[in-house]
């Protein structure tokens, strides 16, 4: 096993199901969380000391050069735009086509969620680019209720930029 596939087998803090990527479009879990799950599979890595995630020598180029520090996915414009573009065309459609999610109503559209919903779109691309197989559930992080102002997020989660 070469150090990429090892670094791939041990990295990951939580593993990806569909009723995981169903919560976070329901807005069940905190952006930082959603940031995390996307910045595991960037190969960013945890610098504990600082409290800041890192790119690794794995992290493709499009994401270090850009970014050497992990950009907050969903509080910055710039960064989720990033995100966007990094999904390649034939997999723009992976929330309708993957999880059968209709969308959201017009009075639901904010920010957070339209970013919150290309992250997920994100993380099926990334599974199947990586032949990673998604359950329709495993462990599940803390749940939380979504937060009272959905403009704004959870308590803890950075101020939408």
């Amino acid at each position: 096993m070469d150090k990429k596939e090892n670094f791939l087998r041990n990295q990951f803090a939580w593993t990806i199901s569909k009723k995981l990527l169903f919560l976070i479009l329901e807005d069940k879990v905190s952006d930082i969380f959603v940031c995390e799950l996307v910045w595991e599979r960037l190969f960013y890595t945890k610098q504990t000391s600082l409290n800041k995630w890192k790119s690794t020598a794995f992290t493709p180029l499009y994401w270090s050069e850009k970014f050497v520090e992990a950009p907050q996915i969903i509080s910055e414009r710039p960064a989720s735009i990033h995100l966007t573009r990094s999904i390649p065309k034939d997999h723009k459609q992976g929330l309708k086509e993957f999880l059968n999610f209709k969308g959201y109503k017009i009075n639901e559209l904010y920010p957070r969620r339209t970013r919150r919903a290309t992250a997920v779109n994100w993380l099926i691309y990334w599974a199947i680019e990586s032949r990673y197989t998604i359950d329709e559930t495993n462990y599940l992080p803390k749940l939380s209720s979504p937060p009272s102002d959905p403009v704004k997020g959870h308590y803890g989660d950075p101020d939408i930029k």
